[in-house]
C-alpha cells in the first residue's frame, strides 16, 4: 500500500488508535475504583500522578502510574501490530524499522488523548508518565536517559513540573542524537521522528502552563510542602 492513499489511512489508523488509548486517564480511572470519587475535584484538579498522591494516597497513585505507562506502551505496541498485520505504508529509515514512523506518530496522538481524553470531557492530565512511556518501546536508552534526567532535576529541585518540563524539553536532542546513531548518520528519517516528537513535547510543556507561571512567581509547592493559604 504504497500510495498516498496508503499514507493517509496508516496516519489515520495509527493517530485514532493511539489516541483512544490515551483517553484512558489512569489518575481518572483509579480514584473512580478506588475511592469513587473525580480526581478533578480535589487539590491542584489536574488529573495526574502528583495530584492523585497529595489526595488519595500510594494506592491510587500506584494504579495511575502502571495504567499511565502501561497505557503509552501499549499504544506503541498495537500500533506497530496493526501496521505489520495490514500491510500498510511503510517508511525505511535505514535500519530496517518501516513503521518506526508510526510509533512516533502515535507518541504525539497518546500524548494528545491524555490531555484531553474522549472518554472523560476532554479532561485530563498533563502527558508527562504515558510521554515518558512511550520510549520503553521505541527506545529504552532514551526513557533511561529521560528518566535520569528527570529524577536529578527533582532531587536538586524538589519541583515536580520544573523536573517534567525539563526532560520533555530535553527529549527533543536526545531523540535526535539517539536517532541519528541508530541510522548511522542520515538525516532524512531522524528529523520527522524529532519533529513529531516536538508535538508531544509542546502539548505537555502547554499542559504545565499556570506550573511555570508559578515557578516564575515563586509560587509553586515542593514535594512534601503545604499548601499556603492565599
Amino acid at each position: 500500500m504504497q500510495t498516498v492513499f496508503g499514507f493517509i489511512i496508516t496516519f489515520l489508523i495509527a493517530a485514532a488508535a493511539a489516541y483512544l488509548i490515551g483517553s484512558l486517564n489512569g489518575a481518572i480511572v483509579s480514584v473512580r475504583l478506588l475511592k469513587h470519587a473525580d480526581v478533578r475535584d480535589f487539590g491542584s484538579g489536574n488529573a495526574g500522578l502528583t495530584n492523585v498522591l497529595r489526595c488519595f494516597g500510594k494506592g491510587c497513585g500506584i494504579l495511575t502510574l502502571l495504567i499511565d505507562l502501561g497505557k503509552g506502551a501499549c499504544a506503541m505496541l498495537l500500533v506497530q501490530g496493526l501496521c505489520k498485520w495490514l500491510h500498510l505504508y511503510a517508511m525505511p529509515d535505514g535500519a530496517g524499522s518501516d513503521y518506526r514512523w508510526t510509533l512516533y506518530l502515535a507518541a504525539v496522538f497518546v500524548v494528545l488523548g491524555h490531555v484531553f481524553p474522549l472518554w472523560h470531557g476532554f479532561k485530563g492530565g498533563k502527558g508527562v508518565l504515558v510521554g515518558v512511556s512511550v520510549f520503553l518501546v521505541i527506545s529504552p536508552l532514551t526513557f533511561l536517559i529521560l528518566m535520569a534526567i528527570f529524577a536529578a532535576v527533582l532531587l536538586c529541585s524538589k519541583y515536580v513540573s520544573l523536573a517534567s518540563c525539563t526532560a520533555t524539553l530535553c527529549v527533543i536532542p536526545v531523540t535526535l542524537v539517539t536517532e541519528l546513531l541508530r541510522c548511522k548518520g542520515a538525516w532524512g528519517m531522524p528529523c520527522l521522528y524529532t519533529a513529531l516528537i516536538v508535538c508531544a513535547a509542546f502539548l505537555i510543556v502547554w499542559s504545565h502552563r499556570e506550573n511555570i507561571r508559578r515557578l516564575r512567581a515563586g509560587t509553586e509547592r515542593r514535594i512534601g510542602e503545604k499548601k499556603q493559604k492565599e
